[in-house]
């Protein structure tokens, strides 16, 4: 059991590092934060086996804040550590403005130092990360993050404003950070030119995010899924869902009803088909059909029935029993005119794949009774 310090636990980073420390069981946690009474940072110095010092001011009322934010509080605990002649490890959050002549990179740039000069004499190990702009669940909008405000702002439909579209920004994702974060205290670091580093960081326009921002709130209406095989935008589109309104979680779909039940769309994408619901009342058969490319895959969830196939030009049927008790899907080859048939006294419920969105020019559906 190590006991591990988190400073600046209250904030963004923070709260998501705090989180995932909180289920581990060779973790006994302390934090603190700005809020805190000095005793409590004082007494987890004595006792802490590593510390990740995330603590730091960044957009102060005065620009001297800066100094007893992120150099004050810096030089505080190794001092204490020192002191007490202790070698923790620590891990320090700074920021790629370190490397920038503004009040608060040269702040963030002596604070490194005053870590790096600790590391040194007491030959504690000490990982030092030039964090990019971060954005996940949890950061605050209308403060120093773009993603954060304009997630916000998208999904409550309020306005944003891009005022240089070719701005290019570069981005690290919560989830990457904190995975870092939790590889050094185990003891494993990717370093670069001394400073430990977060894999991946990413560069966007920021037209570009405004544009996939909208894309996402727009899926809601067309059904679309966006590429989730792209990291980045994988990444975005959680942290967009995070900031919608509570109120605002679901969304209606368009049923197609009829006497025979209903037929709704519910995802729809370019390269991996669309999935639909489709309600049988009992006694009812749909299809009828065949395809010369489209494929389809049936998954019968509630109730119970008959999907049947005949290939085109053969008079041989046959028959699968289908129900929601065993869930099995079924394939639908290409050239098989196939029906499905509720047998039971209930609605009959069942998820339909089919590779394609439905495009009406191009329906590629034949109909002859099976």
């Amino acid at each position: 059991m190590k006991n591990v310090l988190v400073t600046g636990a209250a904030g963004f980073v923070g709260k998501n590092l705090v989180e995932v420390l909180r289920l581990r069981d060779d973790v006994a946690l302390t934090t603190f934060d700005i809020e805190d009474e000095r005793s409590v940072l004082l007494d987890a110095l004595l006792s802490a086996d590593f510390i990740f010092h995330l603590a730091g001011v960044n957009r102060p009322q005065h620009q001297e804040e800066f100094k007893t934010g992120n150099v004050g509080l810096t030089e505080e605990i190794v001092h204490t550590l020192s002191q007490q002649g202790r070698a923790v490890p620590i891990l320090l959050s700074s920021s790629s403005q370190a490397a920038l002549d503004n009040p608060y990179g040269r702040s963030k740039q002596q604070a490194e130092e005053t870590v790096f000069t600790y590391g040194q004499d007491n030959h504690s190990p000490v990982f030092v990360y030039r964090l990019p702009n971060l954005f996940g669940k949890w950061c605050r909008p209308n403060y120093n993050s773009v993603v954060a405000t304009f997630c916000h702002n998208i999904a409550n439909d309020l306005p944003i404003q891009v005022n240089d579209p070719n701005h290019s920004m570069t981005l690290a994702y919560i989830d990457d950070v904190i995975a870092a974060f939790v590889a050094a205290f185990e003891g494993r670091v990717l370093l670069q030119d001394n400073y430990a580093v977060v894999e991946p960081v990413h560069t966007l326009m920021l037209g570009e995010l405004a544009e996939l921002l909208q894309q996402f709130k727009g899926h809601r209406s067309d059904l679309r899924i966006p590429q989730m095989s792209n990291p980045l935008v994988k990444s975005l589109y959680t942290t967009f869902l995070s900031y919608l309104p509570t109120d605002g979680f679901s969304y209606p779909l368009h049923m197609n009803i009829d006497d025979r039940g209903s037929f709704t769309e519910f995802l729809r994408t370019a390269d991996r088909g669309q999935v639909s619901i489709n309600v049988s009342k009992p006694g009812i058969t749909k299809g009828n059909h065949w395809h010369h490319t489209k494929v389809e895959k049936f998954l019968v969830v509630s109730g119970q029935g008959s999907i049947r196939f005949r290939k085109i030009g053969n008079k041989d049927i046959h028959e699968y029993k289908v129900s929601g008790d065993k869930l099995e899907v079924v394939d639908i080859p290409p050239g098989y005119t196939h029906n499905i048939i509720n047998t039971g006294d209930t609605e009959m419920v069942t998820v339909m794949w089919v590779n394609e969105p439905f495009d009406p020019e191009v329906p590629d559906t034949y109909y002859e009774p099976v």
